[in-house]
């Protein structure tokens, strides 16, 4: 054994005979990719080691410095070197941080679970369509769609895909507050038709204060009877997403088309943050019927059909002139 490795043992075993785990569990987090070097210094700078470098010589020679996991890891001060490199050369102690932007779908949200929780994705397909859990959201769609709260979860190694969708219903349900039901009975509508249209200002939405005025525009075409003419249940009808919906991606026959079918669309089309569910409960008081997007990703509002040509030609005139291979999009009440 030679001298480095007869030191960097010697000191491995110095700290392991003197260690004592104590305190609260340390979060530590160590990247994809990221160095040995980079790792040991994380730790030390959470105060899981002493001597960074001294830890990283050990590694060194006892060959535990080249398989490390990435993951984020819930440590305690003290630990024995030999206990800390097999840690993350196991990935032993890893908990994963779930991120779940708002406005995802079901079909978005899946490949996220079974990244970070190395679950099969028929195991999550499994349990967003369980019936149990349907029935105690009142849920008559086929899925959980646009219940799986989106939100940062923190899950203990070993979560199943039932534990964390389960987890996100629960967050969905403290997420309702008991005085939403009135105010959706005030509308006129159940829980579940202010989820679909939450759903849907979320994926329109580009702007916060623009939510409840969205949600205002399509309040006021049920209300008038009209078709609610609104791209994201097209593409969702469609299974994935496009850049522009065309004039031929509107011949779909999907009860989501809601360019053939009045009233909502079956159920949610996406997981709705806080801000758009609160703006489907909480419509701005506006005689809105139409809106276009503009550029900057404002929209325009118009009353009259008149005044939403005028405001499109506007939108054109401000827009990029369009590639020449480039389609034409079609022309909608609402876009």
């Amino acid at each position: 054994m030679t001298a480095l490795r007869r030191l960097a043992v010697g000191t491995a075993l110095l700290v392991g005979a003197c260690a004592s785990p104590h305190g609260a569990p340390v979060r530590v987090i160590v990247p994809r990719g990221v160095s040995f070097r980079a790792a040991a210094d994380s730790m030390a700078h959470a105060g899981i080691i002493d001597f960074p470098l001294a830890f990283r010589l050990y590694a060194r020679v006892t060959g535990h410095d080249r398989n490390i996991q990435a993951g984020t890891y819930l440590l305690r001060r003290g630990t024995a070197w030999s206990d800390l490199v097999r840690a993350m050369n196991g990935g032993a102690g890893v908990i994963n941080r779930v991120t779940i932007p708002e406005g995802y779908s079901i079909a978005q949200i899946t490949p996220v679970l079974v990244r970070e929780l190395r679950v099969p994705a028929e195991s999550v397909d499994a349990v967003v369509r369980d019936s149990a859990l349907r029935a105690r959201l009142r849920d008559p769609a086929p899925t959980l769609e646009g219940y799986l709260f989106p939100d940062t979860y923190v899950l203990a190694p070993g979560t199943t895909a039932r534990q964390a969708v389960t987890e996100m219903v629960k967050r969905f349900e403290r997420e309702w507050k008991p005085a939403y039901d009135s105010e959706a009975t005030a509308l006129g509508h159940s829980r579940h038709e202010i989820m679909t249209m939450a759903s849907i200002v979320e994926k329109e939405a580009k702007l916060p204060e623009e939510r409840p005025v969205i949600a205002a525009v399509y309040y006021n075409r049920l209300r008038d009877g009209m078709l609610l003419q609104a791209d994201p249940t097209v593409q969702f009808a469609m299974g994935h997403h496009v850049g522009r919906v065309l004039y031929r991606d509107l011949e779909i026959d999907s009860p989501y088309n809601t360019y053939k079918y009045p009233g909502l669309p079956p159920g949610p089309i996406a997981s709705p943050g806080s801000a758009s569910i609160r703006a489907a409960l909480q419509p701005a008081s506006v005689p809105y019927l139409f809106f276009v997007a503009a550029p900057d990703g404002h929209h325009e509002f118009r009353t009259t059909m008149a005044g939403h040509e005028q405001a499109k030609q506007q939108v054109r005139k401000d827009e990029q002139p369009p590639h020449p291979a480039t389609p034409s999009p079609r022309t909608r009440a609402t876009q």
